[in-house]
């Protein structure tokens, strides 16, 4: 087993789902049911890894107009917080959950406004994290962040000698990976769109992801991850890629499901096991979570059950 584990949410949100039985634009819409759940990337992570019977710290930025229902969740799952507390409430994320098309609309309010006082404490506080624990560094950056902020605490992490996943996008992605080798995380997890943002063009195929995941694996990165939604998720290291797929999924709700996978990968990590097993696990833990809305699992027998039927698929390396 590795060290302990480690979610940082910078940017975190309630996450009010709606569900819907058909979403029609431009018109009145009466809704079937609605949820509030405490989320954000390393928050979900956080929550899925408890559900599995890992305990994690959560570390990020948290307003304190509207803390409860996180500290609420933190309770529940006996997840350790060590979210730092900033003025402001946290943002709110409206989530459509259309049960006609099994796809849900994401509205994403701006989280609250934080600077540089806040990502040194932020930091402070990320400097108890120790040489072999797990740091999964998760979702956008709130205002006033700089776009360096992921790529600042991943140098910090390296050199403290944790094993960091990044799941993030755009500008910060970017500037995380233009890090030097030393400083860049061991796994990052685009799915396509965020991948074709950092390649700065469109992958039309699978062969193009797999060829430009390849790439970004010689950077330097130990190991890419892609989720790829319906087809499954892509797995791109020094010694192989690996594409993993399950029978088609009815889903309740897809919020959700990549940060599900992050967790997977990162309780792999914990587990100490190897590509194929880690990413057997990662895709089960996604489809599990589309049968759930909220940040939650169902019990890991059934996760196990999952894991068993994904199958695996050698590529060819460019």
């Amino acid at each position: 087993m590795s060290g302990a584990l480690h979610t940082v949410t910078a940017n975190p949100a309630l996450d009010q789902t709606v569900t819907l039985d058909a979403l029609n634009i431009g018109a009145v819409n009466l809704a079937r049911a609605a949820s509030v759940n405490a989320g954000g990337k390393g928050v979900n992570v956080a929550s899925c890894l408890a559900d599995w019977g890992l305990r994690a710290c959560a570390h990020g930025l948290l307003g304190r107009d509207n803390a409860a229902p996180f500290e609420q969740l933190f309770a529940d799952k006996r997840i350790d917080d060590r979210m730092l507390r900033v003025a402001g409430a946290t943002r709110t994320n409206i989530k459509l959950a259309d049960l006609s098309r099994g796809d849900t609309t994401d509205i994403n309010l701006p989280g609250p406004a934080v600077g540089e006082a806040e990502l040194a404490a932020l930091a402070a506080r990320l400097a108890g994290i120790a040489a072999g624990d797990i740091a999964v560094l998760a979702g956008s950056l709130p205002p006033g962040l700089p776009a360096d902020a992921w790529a600042r605490l991943c140098r910090q992490l390296k050199r403290q000698g944790a094993w960091v996943l990044l799941d993030s996008s755009g500008p910060a992605l970017a500037a995380a990976l233009a890090n030097p080798s030393p400083a860049l995380p061991n796994c990052v997890k685009p799915n396509r769109e965020e991948l074709e943002q950092w390649a700065g063009r469109e992958l039309p195929a699978l062969n193009d992801v797999a060829q430009c995941a390849q790439a970004l694996q010689k950077l330097g990165i130990d190991r890419v991850i892609v989720s790829l939604g319906e087809q499954g998720a892509l797995l791109v290291d020094s010694q192989q890629t690996l594409l993993a797929s399950l029978p088609p999924q009815r889903p309740l709700s897809t919020v959700g499901a990549g940060d599900a996978l992050v967790a997977g990968l990162a309780a792999a990590r914990h587990q100490a096991l190897g590509a194929e097993d880690s990413l057997r696990q990662a895709v089960a833990f996604a489809a599990a979570k589309l049968q759930r809305v909220g940040p939650h699992l169902p019990p890991p027998q059934h996760i196990q059950a999952l894991a068993a039927a994904v199958s695996l698929k050698k590529l060819e390396a460019a």
